[in-house]
């Protein structure tokens, strides 16, 4: 079993010029591929095997994230299924300099466990260990289900 706060993993991308539109802010489809590769990483991190992307929850852009910002992503596993893991993804928008953060995308992903041949196949069983990972846990279940 792995617990929740060993999938949390926590990633940034400086926004360049080559990832902007010319609003100079970055293009959705760049934020939805790192928040998919952070996903990934913390899908594989809680089952051990490789896990490929099987479906993306409504992903709505709040804010822009203006170049020479970081993309910051925080990825997390909150619930499993019998081969397939559910991933709650925050993207913030950060000032370096400031240290400044503001969310500018959520949204939830759902990874499926693959072998070596490419077929599903099973993962572990989630744990919730502490207060802050129940936490986590809880407001990703919310969420997910638009905050009922």
């Amino acid at each position: 079993m792995t617990d929740l706060m060993e999938t949390l993993i926590e990633n940034r991308e400086m926004v360049q010029p080559n990832h902007a539109n010319n609003l100079e802010v970055t293009h959705g489809g760049n934020v939805m591929k790192w928040m998919d590769e952070v996903g990934a990483m913390s899908a594989m991190r809680f089952s051990g095997e490789t896990c490929v992307t099987a479906r993306v929850n409504q992903m709505n852009f709040e804010r822009p994230i203006p170049v020479g910002d970081t993309a910051f992503i925080t990825a997390y596993v909150y619930e499993a299924g019998a081969t397939s893991v559910r991933v709650r993804l925050i993207a913030e928008r950060e000032d370096l300099r400031t240290r400044e953060r503001e969310k500018t995308t959520e949204s939830y992903f759902v990874y499926v466990a693959i072998d070596d041949d490419n077929t599903p196949t099973s993962v572990p069983d989630l744990t919730v260990s502490t207060e802050e990972g129940e936490r986590l846990r809880e407001e990703a279940l919310e969420g997910e289900n638009g905050g009922l």
